[in-house]
């Protein structure tokens, strides 16, 4: 039976969580079997905690975002402690955003640094957010060895030599519903590009609906229209990309296995 997953939602966002059993059911009745719900934040994990303990198909992630200013900087051995949580399969989102973030950014690349440590001394995949950043990204993600536990470069937007530099550092590449977008033209052309074996699908829900849904708040169920589009621009059935990246979700975040 084909079925799919969303590598990267936030879920216990208000607008969705105040939704959830209808949110659940929609994944149901679109095979969408599991999802990731991502950190921004570390005071918020008591709720991803209480939601990931709850439905055995919904896991989680530590990290704090980089968009997140004048907050307390997490450590090491902190986001360590929080990976014991059996649920907690990832470290992040993480990385570096120059978009929305401007000034001395020093704190935002020592931050960064921090996650990958974290990564390696907890032995789990990096879920990595990088807008306008991609040269920086890379070469941090190079200084501190983040090949060595590998991740997902989340919600990709950027060129194809990005994605394979990403790919050579053991990382996958995740699209979201951008991707459905029509004005998204070199994104298409970055997922025609790249294997079938190194992509994820995500939708980041609550942002980023995908067609026929833009402009209307997202949810994990959704994420279905993102492997739609990639089969579309692969001329390969969809349950192909449903199976493909199902694997691959399973793959990469290992502790999410059943027999884990």
């Amino acid at each position: 039976m084909t079925s799919f997953v969303d590598s990267h939602c936030h879920i216990n966002f208000p607008e969705l969580y105040q939704n959830i059993d209808s949110i659940l059911s929609k994944m149901s009745s679109n095979k969408v079997t599991h999802a990731l719900c991502v950190s921004v934040t570390l005071d918020k994990l008591p709720d991803i905690f209480k939601i990931a303990n709850t439905y055995p198909h919904i896991f989680a992630s530590v990290g704090v975002h980089p968009d997140c200013e004048d907050i307390e900087e997490p450590s090491v051995d902190e986001l360590c402690r929080f990976t014991k949580e059996k649920k907690v399969v990832a470290i992040g989102e993480t990385g570096l955003d120059y978009f929305r973030v401007l000034g001395d950014l020093s704190w935002q690349r020592d931050r960064f640094r921090t996650h990958i440590k974290a990564a390696i001394q907890s032995n789990l995949p990096l879920i990595i957010h990088t807008r306008n950043a991609a040269e920086d990204t890379l070469k941090i993600m190079r200084e501190e060895g983040a090949n060595h536990v590998g991740g997902v470069m989340h919600c990709f937007t950027e060129s194809l030599d990005v994605a394979f530099e990403a790919i050579k550092l053991n990382f996958y590449i995740s699209f979201s519903g951008i991707v459905t977008f029509k004005n998204a033209t070199d994104l298409k052309e970055v997922v025609k590009a790249i294997p079938l074996d190194r992509i994820l699908i995500e939708t980041d829900s609550p942002y980023l609906a995908p067609v026929p849904y833009r402009g209307k708040i997202n949810d994990p169920s959704n994420v279905i229209h993102v492997a739609e589009e990639i089969a579309k621009l692969k001329n390969i059935p969809v349950e192909e990309v449903g199976e493909a990246t199902t694997q691959n979700f399973f793959k990469l975040f290992s502790k999410c296995r059943p027999s884990n």
